[in-house]
């Protein structure tokens, strides 16, 4: 008896040689729609679903597998003698090969401007219900749901006779786990536009409480959805296996989206890196930016007229740290920053952009990592945080807290000048991305000083202070610079060691039970200091 392949595919690749191998293993095809219309154009012999099922496609499409000569088909347990008997009384014959790839959801959303009525449409029903029915029941038929499987199922028939079954269960795993992938870039999209539906609802428009509730009645459980990238050699450490995933929404400013020019394969803590730039670039967007990242944190950023003058502010705020560093510019590398680049022990470089002249110079050294990303919008940068656990995870809000003019509150009896507001305003956007405890000291739109990662405040101070008072490479007033702190101070110890490197205004979030002491300090030094009643711990 002849054996049965039912195919029914959006994604053609590579269908035809296929079909005409099964054909050669005296397999009968049946298929459905746009896929038997594509298989009769190419003289590949073909039942349509219809003559299967004796009843017709409806609903434009909507309903055509979903029924029982279809699924009794693939779940019949061969077995089971009254499943066999079952089947043979209904006239029914079993499905002895599905292959089945969903209508293309993903990429309908990604496209701009979609209509939330055609994503609807692109929500693949028959498709996943036959391959959760053939994946159940691998024992007794091949379910292939990519078409790169297609050459491993010829090879393994041709040298089997039959289809292994070890084979088959890995197909069959595949297939739930592009089911349940499937269903959660659905489950996540639904949820984006309800929550912004929700938003407009008249009901609720008033009623901020009430949308808060229902959003949080969608975050269980909480669904995710990754693919992987690639492998990496390694992780933090050579003994650590990694890999990269990338998410299903597009997020263009991205080191996973980034188009790799040249070098050795990015490392696991290049990526860290390079993602940790170009999350500081992107609080500038607008500016002309330059920033160097060392080990997470920022060791060097510089705002400027011209890319030059950004690079120029990032590399003398410390010479020392950029060594092995992670470079980003949001604007295009020109030949004369590639040859200040070359001369710099560097790991990877990301930017817009590179002149074939800068790439030709970049590229003599044969390890440097250089990342093309797109930085013309900050569209498509995540929303939410999430770090795992030993046994969970923690998810929380992206921190894209902004300053806003209205909030700032100037708390001394000195009051800063527009220069010192605009470096402050500077040093709070870096120390955010800075690990807490964190200082950042700066002049001129310049990091001059960074202070990270210690067990306390005062700590952090004294290295920032001291790595501004040593750089003798820059040329600043140094009675004048401006400091920044990530949260408040507890004492008024970090106030009373500025004063000695002559800091002449600070930012800091307020809200100690201190505050009055730190306060006074400042006034007693002609010190300017402004709350911004926002923290940015960054752990």
């Amino acid at each position: 008896m002849k054996k049965r392949a039912l195919i029914s595919v959006s994604d053609k690749v590579h269908l035809l040689p296929f079909c005409k191998q099964l054909l050669t293993f005296d397999f009968e095809i049946i298929s459905t729609g746009g896929t038997k219309k594509y298989l009769e154009e190419n003289q590949i012999p073909v039942i349509g679903i219809s003559d299967i099922t004796h009843f017709p496609e409806i609903l434009d499409g909507r309903v055509k597998t979903l029924h029982p000569h279809i699924h009794a088909a693939l779940l019949c347990n061969r077995d089971i003698p009254e499943h066999v008997a079952t089947l043979a009384s209904l006239h029914i014959e079993w499905i002895d090969l599905l292959v089945v790839n969903l209508y293309p959801f993903q990429a309908t959303i990604q496209k701009p401007n979609v209509q939330f009525e055609d994503a609807i449409e692109q929500i693949d029903i028959g498709g996943p219900a036959m391959l959760r029915s053939a994946a159940k029941n691998f024992k007794h038929l091949t379910v292939i749901v990519n078409p790169e499987d297609y050459d491993v199922v010829i090879e393994d028939r041709k040298k089997n006779g039959e289809f292994s079954l070890s084979l088959k269960q890995l197909l069959a795993t595949k297939v739930f786990l592009h089911t349940a992938q499937y269903d959660s870039i659905i489950a996540n999209y639904l949820k984006e536009q309800t929550e912004n539906a929700l938003q407009q609802n008249p009901v609720f428009s008033n009623r901020p409480k009430d949308i808060e509730r229902v959003k949080q009645s969608l975050t269980t459980p909480l669904v995710l959805s990754y693919s992987k990238k690639s492998d990496l050699r390694y992780g933090e450490n050579p003994h650590q296996q990694a890999s990269l995933f990338m998410g299903n929404a597009s997020s263009p400013y991205s080191v996973v989206s980034a188009k790799q020019l040249h070098g050795k394969e990015l490392s696991y803590n290049n990526i860290q890196d390079a993602n940790a730039a170009l999350q500081i670039a992107s609080e500038f967007h607008g500016d002309i930016v330059c920033v160097g990242i060392k080990h997470a944190n920022p060791c060097g950023v510089g705002v400027g007229k011209t890319v030059w003058e950004a690079w120029m502010k990032m590399f003398y705020s410390d010479t020392i740290s950029i060594f092995g560093g992670i470079v980003a510019c949001n604007q295009s590398i020109d030949e004369t920053l590639a040859n200040a680049m070359k001369d710099v022990f560097l790991e990877v470089i990301l930017a817009p952009d590179f002149s074939p002249a800068a790439l030709t110079i970049l590229q003599e050294k044969k390890n440097l990592r250089i990342l093309q990303v797109n930085m013309t919008t900050t569209a498509g940068i995540d929303h939410k945080q999430i770090v795992s656990l030993n046994g969970g995870l923690l998810m929380q809000d992206a921190d894209k807290g902004m300053l806003d003019q209205c909030t700032l509150e100037c708390v001394t009896k000195k009051q800063p000048t527009p220069q010192q507001i605009d470096d402050l305003k500077f040093a709070w956007k870096v120390v955010k991305h800075v690990k807490s405890n964190a200082i950042v000291v700066a002049q001129n739109s310049q990091t001059l000083g960074v202070g990270a990662g210690q067990m306390n405040r005062i700590g952090s101070a004294k290295i920032a202070l001291e790595q501004a008072k040593n750089n003798t490479q820059i040329q600043y007033d140094k009675q004048a610079l401006v400091l920044a702190s990530d949260a408040f101070f507890p004492f008024d110890d970090v106030v009373q060691m500025a004063k000695d490197y002559h800091v002449s205004a600070i930012i800091q979030p307020g809200g100690s039970i201190k505050d009055a002491a730190s306060i006074k300090a400042c006034d007693d030094h002609q010190i300017a200091m402004l709350f911004t009643g926002m923290r940015h711990f960054k752990h």
